[in-house]
């Protein structure tokens, strides 16, 4: 069995300025509070995982 895809031009999952503007809102709750809870721990560890994988242009 084979499939078609389609020639129709496709959007990217996300682009750079979303991803940016996503690593900088991580942040920014990771920072927010007194950096003692899980979850600020983990909005951390995500936007410097994402940050580290976006292009510097």
């Amino acid at each position: 069995m084979t499939g078609t895809y389609s020639d129709a031009p496709r959007l990217p999952l996300i682009t750079l300025d979303e991803a940016r503007e996503a690593v900088r809102l991580l942040m920014y709750f990771a920072e927010a509070g007194d950096g003692d809870s899980e979850e600020e721990l983990d909005a951390y560890q995500l936007a410097t995982d994402m940050a580290d994988r976006l292009s510097s242009e």
